[in-house]
């Protein structure tokens, strides 16, 4: 297994530009060894394109990229101790899953027993143990995916670069995946590198993770730090659901004017002249939507006009989630334009300087 701490990738002053966009603009990053790494970012934010500076198959118009100490930004992508994973796995359709997992070993004249050797091992960590002479054909989504997956390990790459590889699988099975691909990664102990624009993949997945926007790199770090500690608007409102509370309603339930985050999950709904805890925040308004999601429902619920209204703009809406682990089936018709009192404690205040 790699060594932690040390760095696997290393990108400085990155850039990429086509014409007059800016793909990828000046990022700074480093991924550790044996880290399971997410590029994370909506379509068009430059996530794509570093993965594909990173395996060679675009080049930089400046800046550079080093793996294990080596400046890489120009040699090509089949002598970079890399492999890339793609969503379409781009499997061989007449030949069997061990022929498609060996094929590299063939082409690199590999005996004929180290390649079934390693073919039975690849197998093995994938969960795939007697798939080995099925055709792809005879195989599921999930199945396909684990197969791309040994065919790329099957070389002991230090990197693996996976660009949104379970994109094209069902709901319930990107889940499974999800679990099986991290549980592969502290297997073999390599570095991966997954790019995704699904912010509950991302966070399910990473030890850490950098999300993207118009080329740059907004914030850098732990699914904890991104989620409960967003640097900007951006990261705050793109990573989960998040209430951005300003002007003069900020100013009335903090002191100051200074803009804050806070997530739904924090915020408890009470009755109109209900108790809140000692030292909450404490803010009325009217549930004017509510969205039954099965595990929880969702409330829209909008701030009496008196607190919430800025320089005659409509009132603040903000957005509350509880859990249904122990609510019974209800009327949610029955809950618009009831009038609420919303709490939470202000140590989950996040202020966001922009």
């Amino acid at each position: 297994m790699n060594k932690r701490n040390t760095s696997a990738i290393k990108l400085t002053a990155l850039s990429r530009h086509y014409g007059d966009v800016k793909a990828v603009d000046n990022i700074d990053l480093e991924i550790l060894n044996g880290e399971f790494f997410s590029l994370l970012g909506p379509s068009g934010s430059g996530k794509t394109t570093t993965l594909r500076l990173i395996a060679g198959f675009e080049f930089p118009t400046s800046g550079s990229v080093s793996l294990h100490g080596q400046e890489v930004a120009n040699i090509p992508p089949f002598s970079r101790d890399v492999h890339t994973v793609f969503q379409d796995y781009a499997l061989f359709p007449h030949m069997t899953v061990g022929e498609n997992i060996a094929y590299s070993l063939m082409i690199k004249k590999v005996a004929p027993a180290e390649r079934k050797r390693r073919v039975g091992e690849m197998l093995e960590i994938v969960r795939l143990p007697d798939m080995g002479e099925r055709k792809p054909s005879q195989l599921s989504g999930g199945q396909r995916q684990r197969v791309a997956l040994a065919r790329a390990l099957v070389n002991h790459p230090r990197v693996l670069l996976l660009d949104e590889p379970l994109g094209a699988l069902d709901l319930k099975l990107r889940q499974q995946m999800q679990v099986e691909l991290k549980a592969i990664q502290r297997e073999v102990g390599i570095t991966f590198v997954f790019v995704t624009h699904d912010q509950e993949e991302a966070l399910t997945m990473s030890d850490r993770l950098a999300v993207f926007s118009n080329g740059k790199i907004e914030q850098v770090g732990t699914p904890f730090e991104i989620y409960e500690h967003p640097v900007s608007k951006f990261v705050a409102g793109f990573v989960g659901t998040s209430n951005h509370i300003e002007g003069k309603l900020a100013e009335q339930l903090t002191g100051n004017e200074e803009t804050f985050t806070i997530r739904p999950e924090k915020i408890t709904i009470l009755d109109p002249k209900g108790k809140a805890p000692k030292g909450h925040l404490v803010v009325d308004g009217t549930i004017i939507n509510a969205v039954y999601t099965g595990m929880q429902t969702r409330y829209i619920v909008r701030i009496s006009e008196s607190t919430g209204k800025k320089n005659g703009s409509e009132a603040t809406e903000v957005s509350v989630t509880e859990s249904n682990l122990l609510k019974a089936d209800r009327d949610l018709e029955a809950m618009r334009d009831r009038k609420v009192r919303l709490t939470w404690d202000p140590q989950f205040n996040h202020v966001i300087h922009e």
